[in-house]
């Protein structure tokens, strides 16, 4: 009898100098490879996955505070999926087994069912296709509410992106965003937004492409918005390293708000993935977007009416 990975079953893609290897627990990326350096934090095949990385996340990505929320003049209260902090982290999806429903050598399409439960009473059915090509790869996600009643969403992915082989306090990043979620530094809690041009613009404003400048020992867990992005609107996150590598991360305009945190964790360097990777969450909303009545800003949630969809993508290339 052949057993399946602890990760789910995996699939391989390959184009050009890239190679790419995806989970199906949590339509997860497991590895990316451009000519046999790593463009993400990878995990082993028969590895449980290490918390969310390289997950698919929905339906909602970061925290929905204390668990609690209102929708349609009803209450909710979700599992603390992260206890330490009191919230609900990263939606229902991360720990599904999503099934194949189309593959290619440098393509597959995985689908899950998001079933309704009593926190979260709807069914949503969620489909991702990863697309390799010669210059990187690129996710879509795609939610389809079926059930009878509106329903709130939201999506985005958990990638820790590698730029080369220094350490994360030497890299240089390159993050063109204006505005800065202001968080309670104990449970990371939704404040107001802030400008990064006077709200600690050492830790949060990366505006400029300066390879003078490091990530150093900046500690970063915040959601970033005011996107300045191309004519065809487009949000981009580069990452260097000093050896001349790097990465890049580019989203549509489904995604206004960048989760972005320096892999921070407790218990310090003794940690083996203390500060490995950079995390880049393109999301469609911002943190606490289920109570985004709470806050003076745009939270962006979606919701999604009957037999609606919505769709998002993002791709990761080497530089």
């Amino acid at each position: 009898m052949t057993s399946t990975p602890r990760s789910g079953t995996p699939f391989t893609l390959r184009a050009g100098a890239y190679e790419a290897e995806v989970a199906s627990i949590g339509a997860s990326l497991r590895a990316l490879r451009f000519a046999g350096r790593d463009l993400v934090v990878p995990f082993g095949v028969d590895e449980v996955r290490p918390g969310y990385r390289g997950a698919l996340l929905a339906p909602w990505p970061n925290r929905v505070v204390d668990g609690r929320y209102a929708f349609a003049g009803r209450e909710f209260e979700l599992a603390l999926t992260e206890p330490k902090r009191g919230h609900a982290l990263h939606g229902l999806a991360a720990w599904l087994d999503f099934a194949v429903t189309a593959q290619t050598d440098a393509a597959v399409t995985l689908t899950a069912v998001i079933e309704p439960q009593t926190a979260y009473p709807w069914r949503v059915r969620v489909e991702t296709t990863y697309a390799l090509d010669e210059t990187g790869l690129t996710q879509t996600v795609r939610a389809v509410n079926e059930s009878d009643d509106a329903a709130p969403f939201g999506t985005a992915p958990h990638p820790y992106l590698v730029a080369g082989p220094g350490a994360l306090d030497t890299w240089t990043l390159t993050l063109p965003a204006a505005d800065v979620l202001e968080v309670t530094p104990d449970r990371l809690s939704p404040v107001a937004l802030r400008d990064v041009a006077t709200f600690d613009p050492e830790r949060f404003d990366w505006r400029a492409s300066d390879p003078s400048r490091v990530l150093g020992a900046v500690e970063i867990d915040h959601a970033y918005t005011a996107l300045e992005r191309s004519p065809d609107g487009f949000a981009t996150v580069r990452l260097s390293d000093p050896s001349g590598t790097g990465v890049e991360m580019t989203w549509d305009a489904a995604c206004p708000w960048v989760q972005v945190h320096t892999a921070d964790l407790p218990g310090g360097p003794a940690q083996p993935f203390h500060r490995a990777g950079l995390a880049v969450e393109p999301m469609t909303c911002a943190p606490d977007a289920f109570n985004a009545d709470r806050y003076d800003y745009d939270a962006g949630l979606i919701v999604l009416a009957p037999g609606a969809e919505t769709s998002a993508s993002w791709r990761i290339s080497a530089l």
